[in-house]
């Protein structure tokens, strides 16, 4: 019997042997299914957080440039959240009118960060304290605390102490009528360039009738996207295209051409006598972006009979445009005369670089300069003439078509119909186009919150004040006048209140007092390219532009190096553009 169990107990080993194997064998095969299946889950899970922290990221910068470019109320942080993710954006000022906007989307294991940049829809260079058209500049008792470049002549009278702190430059200045012509009203056509390099350049040939200096060309042009400067060269021609040489070239500024046709001015370098009777090209030089390029009008069926237009990239291949017989809108100028800077006579002279700088024209008389005077004629100064190339024409920092591009937005604010009058009550303003005229006085203060533009004439007198409201920021704003504008009696105009926020006021008026500033001003930029800015009665200006110029009685413009880059804005905060968008580490 004792052997009997002995087996019995044996058995039931055995079976405990095989059940606790087959569980083993069972939880190895399970664990090998569930493992791959739970990693699986995971990767997924993770994914799909990874898309929802990158969405989030996307959301909150998207909320941020929203509020920016309606401007709509912003923090230096801004968070949103959405479960257990959430994301934070850091909005930076990062100089040059640029902003950076950072978002972190992140979870307890994950993040994702996308990175823009955005920059002020119109940036201005004003690299002079003055400069001037063909008008000239006056002085009678007047300081320029900074460079002066003029296309016209300098003069001084002998009433008083006149003096230019830096550089004086006199240019040879332009002819007033273009020798060649093409393009009036709405292009019939268009010619796309920049976009692939096969259409990197566009070049358009032409005949001068006169033999002169060129001088300038201007185009009526468009961009699409925000591409780089290009160059305007003129070249010989060679086999019915552009040839190697070139007799001048000038630089196209992208910030001067907005997104609707406008006509751009462009100077030379140089200023070369054209001969008659000969083939010359227009060619404007591009980069080559897809998304970034330019488009010029043009007229169709051949109507310009001194030349024709051609597409494709110097030192390559040309052909012709399609369809064929477009020519492009331009206008090339020819001819000027000989630049001037004079005092009255050696015992009044005109003192020019008395911080630093020289004198430099082709005929300089009656002159005390601190540094050189540059010049092909000479009487009357208290150094010789050293002879160098005449200085030749520029043209205005600002061009016809960032002005239209200003109206329009002023427009896009709705309109106000009758004379807009502010007083000691005061009042806040803009974008708007006033139907009229503005007035303000009374010690009133009118704060701008976007850019005006009155059909009338601008006044303030009376201790009035014309302020940019404080969320400009570092921007600068702008108020444009179809008639004149006239300062006096105390008025002022200041910026946002944040160092280098300047406010311009611009009028298109061609009259003598196109702008008239008789005391006051403040961080104000004046801008007349048709008629005269009159400043008089111990004012003070950062900067001033006009056809011509008269600074008389006391009265100073004393530039600011923040100037050579400022970034006009339709409002608070700017109308701002995407310069780059991307994820980063």
């Amino acid at each position: 019997m004792n052997n009997k169990n002995k087996i019995k107990y044996n058995g039931g080993a055995a079976m405990m042997v095989l059940v606790v194997f087959f569980v083993f064998i069972s939880l190895t095969i399970l664990i090998g299914i569930v493992s791959p299946t739970v990693r699986e889950y995971r990767t997924i899970t993770d994914n799909f957080k990874s898309k929802q922290t990158y969405f989030l990221a996307e959301s909150g910068v998207e909320d941020v440039v929203y509020r920016l470019k309606n401007s709509k109320k912003t923090t230096g942080t801004e968070t949103l959240v959405l479960g257990d993710l959430q994301a934070v954006t850091a909005i930076t000022d990062i100089g040059g009118g640029k902003k950076k906007i950072s978002t972190l989307g992140s979870t307890d294991t994950l993040e994702r960060k996308i990175e823009v940049t955005l920059n002020t829809a119109s940036g201005v260079s004003f690299s002079y304290g003055v400069q001037v058209g063909t008008g000239g500049v006056y002085l009678d008792s007047g300081a320029i605390n900074g460079n002066v470049y003029s296309n016209g002549p300098i003069t001084a009278s002998s009433s008083g102490s006149n003096l230019i702190s830096g550089t004086a430059i006199s240019a040879n200045s332009p002819s007033l009528i273009a020798d060649q012509s093409n393009g009036t009203g709405i292009p019939a056509g268009n010619i796309i360039f920049g976009n692939t390099t096969n259409t990197q350049d566009v070049a358009q040939s032409f005949i001068v009738s006169t033999a002169s200096p060129l001088n300038k060309v201007q185009l009526y042009i468009k961009k699409t996207g925000s591409p780089s400067n290009a160059v305007v060269k003129i070249m010989e021609d060679r086999n019915g295209s552009p040839g190697e040489h070139v007799f001048a070239s000038g630089a196209l500024l992208a910030s001067t051409v907005t997104t609707s046709y406008g006509w751009v001015e462009v100077s030379f370098t140089a200023n070369p006598i054209l001969a008659t009777s000969t083939t010359y090209w227009l060619v404007i030089d591009a980069s080559a972006s897809s998304s970034k390029y330019y488009t010029i009008g043009a007229t169709s069926g051949n109507n310009y009979t001194s030349g024709l237009s051609k597409i494709g990239r110097i030192d390559e291949t040309w052909s012709n445009t399609s369809p064929a017989g477009l020519d492009c809108f331009f206008n090339i100028y020819l001819g000027g005369l000989n630049g001037s800077i004079s005092g009255v006579d050696q015992w009044n002279q005109l003192h020019i670089g008395t911080v630093s700088g020289s004198a430099q024209a082709h005929t300089v008389n009656a002159v005390n300069s601190g540094g050189n005077i540059y010049c092909q004629v000479g009487t009357n100064n208290n150094k010789a003439c050293i002879s160098q190339s005449d200085p030749v024409y520029i043209s205005y920092p600002i061009s016809d078509a960032n002005i239209v591009d200003w109206q329009a937005t002023a427009t896009s604010g709705g309109t106000y119909t009758g004379d807009y009058n502010v007083n000691w009550a005061g009042a806040t303003l803009g974008p708007k186009k006033i139907i009229g005229n503005l007035n303000v006085s009374g010690g009133g203060t009118l704060t701008i919150t976007g850019t005006l533009w009155v059909t009338g004439n601008i006044v303030l007198n009376g201790g009035g004040l014309i302020k940019l409201a404080s969320n400009y920021g570092t921007n600068d704003g702008v108020i444009l006048s179809d008639g004149s504008i006239a300062i006096s009696g105390g008025g002022h105009a200041a910026g946002s209140g944040t160092t280098g926020s300047y406010i311009m006021l611009l009028s298109l008026d061609n009259s003598s007092s196109a702008i008239s500033v008789s005391g006051g001003a403040g961080a104000v930029v004046v801008y007349a390219p048709y008629g005269t800015v009159a400043i008089s009665g111990g004012a003070s200006l950062k900067e001033a532009t006009g056809y011509r110029m008269t600074i008389v009685g006391g009265s100073s413009i004393t530039y600011e190096s923040g100037l050579t880059d400022n970034n006009f804005s339709s409002g608070p905060s700017g109308t701002w553009n995407i310069d780059s968008w991307k994820e980063v580490e």
